[in-house]
């Protein structure tokens, strides 16, 4: 991967975080980049754009999560780093094209509107409905905080698709297939900005090629909530998993993340992928990408769609750190986790971590 010539990476990210609050240029030879961000580089191909510059991507703002440009030779538009503490990122020139996402975007939308009847009559409708109920009588209501206000569904390879609308699952295959291209790209940029094997992370993932790593997308949509202030879209956590390409709702937005105590909006971004890396990431990486807490807020007004797909290891996978130094993880079986994380989702990861320390499977991978 490229990088600039005149500056050392150490150097270039030790300034930008320096200057986070700014709002100038550093400027390298003749290329310009804004101060108010935060770098993390993938090194794929970057796009030639209007008037001689060129859009890169990956970059993380002081309060919100976006792109910027970077003007001039793209071959040194890089700037690695080794570490990640935000956990999220939006890729834009991902290569995905603009007219499949639309489509994605409108056979989704067409699948909540079949779905909606059972959204307006599920649990967290009926709850919101009577704490208002309740409220309007005089008595104290609590917010609920054991439930969210989303309607979600999961495909994967192994389960029954949603047949209406007709396109559903055409679009939805292809949309998966890019998804895997692109999250595979981002572990091996990750394996070269760790010091890695090229390919490592994904080893580590499919337990040596003996299993199947899963990818699986979770399609889920945020309708209008008469009262925010009593229940969230989706509660705090952090993922379980790997790598998690999101693509959100352009118009409405919602989607948190949590850094140095203080929430940032991930700001609706047109034709981009958010990408955000999971708890075994964290593992793997020794602590340098850390998964990050995050959440949906509810919105009064808006339909926010959100679509995430999960790379994650085979439920055998053996996952323990892969880079030397830095913080202890523990080395345990992928399955043995999940059954951790399925009970303790909404809870701090280091005591999952704990709770793994000692395996209940014998490592297969």
């Amino acid at each position: 991967m490229s990088q600039f010539s005149c500056l050392s990476k150490s150097a270039i990210y030790s300034s930008m975080k320096k200057v986070a609050f700014l709002h100038g240029n550093i400027s390298c030879a003749n290329q310009s980049l804004r101060a108010n961000y935060v770098n993390f580089n993938l090194g794929h191909r970057i796009n030639r754009g209007r008037r001689g510059s060129y859009e890169s991507t990956f970059f993380i703002k002081k309060k919100r999560i976006t792109t910027t440009q970077l003007r001039g030779n793209p071959r040194s538009a890089g700037i690695q780093t080794t570490k990640n503490d935000w956990g999220f990122f939006q890729l834009v020139n991902h290569g995905i094209p603009l007219e499949l996402l639309e489509r994605v975007k409108k056979v989704c939308s067409e699948c909540y509107r079949v779905r909606e009847a059972g959204f307006r009559a599920s649990e967290p409708v009926r709850t919101l409905e009577a704490l208002v109920q309740a409220e309007q009588r005089g008595e104290a209501v609590t917010p609920v905080d054991d439930m969210d206000w989303e309607d979600i569904f999961y495909i994967h390879d192994g389960n029954q698709w949603p047949s209406d609308p007709a396109a559903f699952k055409e679009t939805m295959r292809e949309y998966r297939a890019e998804l895997r291209k692109l999250a595979e790209r981002v572990m091996e940029a990750m394996d070269e900005n760790l010091g890695l094997e090229k390919g490592a992370i994904q080893r580590a993932f499919s337990g040596d090629g003996r299993h199947e790593p899963f990818f699986g997308t979770k399609v889920s949509h945020y309708p209008p909530c008469p009262r925010p202030d009593l229940i969230t879209g989706l509660r705090a956590h952090t993922d379980a998993g790997g790598v998690i390409l999101l693509f959100q709702d352009d118009q409405v937005g919602g989607l948190e993340v949590l850094k140095d105590g203080e929430w940032t909006d991930v700001q609706p971004l047109a034709g981009a992928i958010v990408v955000n890396t999971g708890d075994q990431i964290e593992v793997l990486s020794n602590g340098r990408y850390r998964s990050a807490w995050h959440r949906e807020l509810p919105m009064r007004d808006g339909n926010r769609c959100s679509i995430a797909s999960f790379y994650n290891p085979a439920n055998e996978a053996t996952i323990s750190p892969a880079v030397a130094g830095g913080e202890a993880y523990p080395k345990y079986v992928f399955g043995d986790y999940m059954d951790v994380y399925a009970k303790h989702k909404f809870q701090a990861k280091e005591p999952r971590f704990e709770a793994v320390k000692a395996p209940k499977s014998s490592p297969a991978a």
